[in-house]
C-alpha cells in the first residue's frame, strides 16, 4: 500500500512547517505528498514550492478545479512543474460543485461529464504535442471561432516540450456515471469516500479500468492509546456531518448523495436535514459510527493493522493522511509502510 500526506488547502494562513514535514515524509518513504483547492490557495504553488526541497516524492493535486482555468492554462501549468520536479507531478482534476463552480469562478456546471472528456482529450492533446491544438468541441474550441472572435486566432503548440507526453491525469469523481468515465479516460480516480467493506458500490464502474490504474483514498488515520472507538471516531463524524450536510444544497449536495448510495439514505438525508436546519450538533450525533469506522482508520494500533488489511485486499493503491507533526507522520509510516 502506498502512503500520502495531504495538505489539502489553506485556510486563513499557510501551514508553517510545510516544507519541514515534507521533507521529513521524503525520508520516511511517504510516496505522494497532495495540495488541494477551494477559493482560497491554489493547488499548483505549493507544488511548486515542495519540488526544490525534495528529490523523490510524487507531487499531487488533489483536486485542481476545472473551472479555475481552461484546459490549456492548465497543460502550461502542469507542463511547468513537471520539469521543475523531474517528472513527479500527478494531476488531479475534478469539476467542484455547482455552488464554488457558478459562485466563485463565474462559471456554467451543467454537463460536467462532457466538459471532463473534452478537458481531459485536450490536455493529452497538448502534452503529446504532435500537432499544433486544432479542437473544435461542445466547451472548448481551439481556435476559437464563435461569436466575438477577431478571426486571427491560429492554431498552437505548447512552446515548452513536456518532459513526459504521458503525466498522469487523475479524476475525483463520485456519481456512477463519472466514476465510469473516468476508468475510461484517466490514469486515476480520486474518491471521495470509499469503504473497503462496501466493494460492490463501485465494483463495476471501475470494471473497464487501464491497468496500473490508481485509487488514492484520503483517509483520517486516528491511532488511539485505548479503546475508546466511540472517541476515536467523532472527528470523522464531525467532518462528515459537516460535508453531508452542508456542503451543498438540498437535492444537490455531493456527499449527500454518495452516501445514500452506499447504503445509508435515509440517514444521509436525516443528516441534511437537521444541519439545514442550524441543528449541527445533532446532524453530527446522527451520522452512523459504522460509516464512519468503515471509511477511515481509527483505534489502538493493533486495531487498525487488522483492518487496515480490508484496504489492502481493495483496489484501493495509495492511503493518503494528515500530519502535522514530524512523531504523527513516523507513526503513520510505521503503520501503514511498516
Amino acid at each position: 500500500m502506498k502512503l500520502g500526506l495531504i495538505w489539502g488547502y489553506w485556510a486563513a494562513q499557510p501551514p508553517p512547517n510545510i516544507k519541514e514535514l515534507t521533507i521529513e515524509a521524503e525520508r520516511l518513504g511517504y510516496d505522494c505528498v497532495w495540495a488541494s483547492e477551494s477559493w482560497g490557495s491554489d493547488a499548483f504553488s505549493p507544488l511548486a514550492y515542495i519540488a526544490a526541497v525534495t528529490d523523490r516524492i510524487s507531487l499531487g493535486t488533489s483536486i485542481v478545479q476545472m473551472a479555475a482555468r481552461t484546459p490549456t492554462a492548465v497543460a502550461m501549468h502542469a507542463v511547468t512543474l513537471d520539469h521543475l520536479s523531474n517528472g513527479r507531478l500527478i494531476l488531479g482534476l475534478g469539476v467542484s460543485g455547482p455552488q464554488v463552480v457558478e459562485g466563485w469562478y463565474g462559471q456554467p456546471s451543467n454537463r460536467p461529464l462532457a466538459r471532463t472528456r473534452e478537458y481531459v482529450a485536450l490536455l493529452r492533446e497538448a502534452f503529446a504535442r504532435e500537432s499544433h491544438l486544432n479542437f473544435q468541441g461542445e466547451f472548448y474550441n481551439h481556435p476559437f471561432t464563435g461569436e466575438g472572435s477577431s478571426g486571427l486566432g491560429k492554431p498552437l503548440k505548447i512552446m515548452t516540450h513536456p518532459l513526459r507526453e504521458d503525466i498522469p491525469i487523475y479524476i475525483g469523481a463520485e456519481g456512477p456515471k463519472n466514476v465510469t468515465q473516468t476508468a475510461e479516460i484517466a490514469d486515476g480516480w480520486l474518491p471521495l469516500y470509499y469503504s473497503p467493506w462496501r466493494p460492490e458500490v463501485y465494483a463495476d464502474q471501475i470494471a473497464g479500468a487501464r491497468d496500473g490504474f490508481e485509487i488514492p483514498v484520503n483517509i483520517t488515520l486516528n491511532v488511539t492509546e485505548d479503546d475508546d472507538i466511540d472517541a476515536a471516531l467523532y472527528p470523522v463524524r464531525a467532518t462528515l456531518g459537516f460535508y453531508i450536510g452542508g456542503m451543498g444544497a438540498k437535492g444537490q449536495n455531493y456527499h449527500t448523495k454518495l452516501m445514500q448510495r452506499m447504503g445509508f439514505e435515509e440517514e444521509a438525508l436525516h443528516i441534511q436535514d437537521l444541519f439545514l436546519q442550524g441543528k449541527r450538533d445533532e446532524a453530527i450525533d446522527a451520522v452512523p459510527k459504522e460509516f464512519a469506522d468503515e471509511i477511515s482508520l481509527v483505534g489502538p494500533p493493533d486495531r487498525i493493522r487488522e483492518r487496515l488489511a480490508k484496504w489492502e485486499d481493495s483496489p484501493v493503491t495509495m492511503l493518503n493522511v494528515s500530519a502535522r507533526d514530524p512523531e504523527t507522520l513516523a507513526k503513520f509510516a510505521d503503520l501503514i509502510k511498516g
